[in-house]
């Protein structure tokens, strides 16, 4: 997969490398509040950070996924990505920021990135992305960048076992072209 680089005022999506392990587990791996809605648990110790860097850059490797860091700093701060289901139809498999990190406009421009990567770098048809129904923030954002409800669809929380609910939120490719 080649090295999509996305540089937005605030933030960079840039493929990661092994010694970011410590800033996403001191901005984001290690908070419960960040993995509330995502399909992964919080990390715990050094190792387990180091174990998990390592299967995020085989991940990141072979696809269009990403480690957000913060322009000022240079720091790790958050990750997102995208995953084509069918030819032309790319969902989102998550972004997240460190706690310390959102109510900046981060999130907006990791969406608009992630935007950019599918319709502008990967030719995407449409682009889907996905939140729990009690996601206020995440519906916001997508709703903000330009995504419109889709559907929604019952689900299982990874964490409790218990019943959810996903919305999804779309954008077509005419659609984000036509926004520009």
């Amino acid at each position: 997969m080649e090295k999509a680089v996305v540089i937005m005022p605030d933030i960079t999506l840039g493929k990661g490398s092994f010694s970011d392990w410590e800033a996403l587990w001191q901005n984001i791996w290690s908070f419960p509040e960040s993995a509330r809605y995502m399909q992964w648990e919080p990390t715990h110790s050094a190792e387990a950070a180091q174990d998990r860097m390592e299967r995020t850059l085989r991940w990141q490797a072979s696809h269009p996924a990403f480690t957000i860091y913060e322009n000022a700093t240079g720091q790790a701060i958050g990750f997102a990505g995208l995953l084509e289901h069918k030819p032309g139809l790319y969902m989102d498999t998550g972004l997240a920021l460190g706690p310390a990190y959102t109510g900046r406009g981060y999130g907006r421009q990791a969406l608009r990135a992630l935007m950019q990567v599918a319709f502008e770098q990967l030719g995407a048809q449409k682009l889907v992305c996905g939140c729990r129904t009690e996601n206020a923030p995440s519906r916001r954002l997508q709703l903000s960048c330009g995504l419109r409800y889709s559907h929604t669809e019952p689900s299982i929380d990874p964490h409790t076992g218990a019943p959810c609910e996903i919305e999804f939120y779309a954008m077509t490719r005419e659609e984000y072209f036509s926004n520009l």
